[in-house]
């Protein structure tokens, strides 16, 4: 929310398919996150050309890098019972 996500946007981050309030950029970074989260999903070459239009290299990297850090904390804390601390309630 720091970058500028105003609550309605941040209530739709799971619908946002449906939503008309993401750019193609974000839309993208999406999909990319629910792919290499699924396990066996597929990053089809029309993603990847997409996510290259949006993103540096570097960008792609760091994004890739940060979905797989929350997918290791869900596969991690939900067994353990690791509560998120109540950093960020949403409700």
């Amino acid at each position: 929310m720091r970058a500028g996500a105003g609550d309605d946007k941040v209530r739709e981050v799971t619908t946002w398919r449906a939503s008309g309030l993401f750019s193609e950029v974000e839309r993208s970074a999406f999909e990319y996150a629910e792919k290499i989260t699924i396990t066996g999903g597929k990053v089809t070459d029309e993603l990847w050309a997409r996510l290259r239009r949006c993103f540096t290299e570097s960008q792609l990297v760091e994004l890739t890098a940060a979905v797989a850090l929350e997918n290791f904390r869900s596969k991690f804390n939900v067994p353990l019972h690791v509560e998120s601390q109540g950093f960020c309630i949403i409700g």
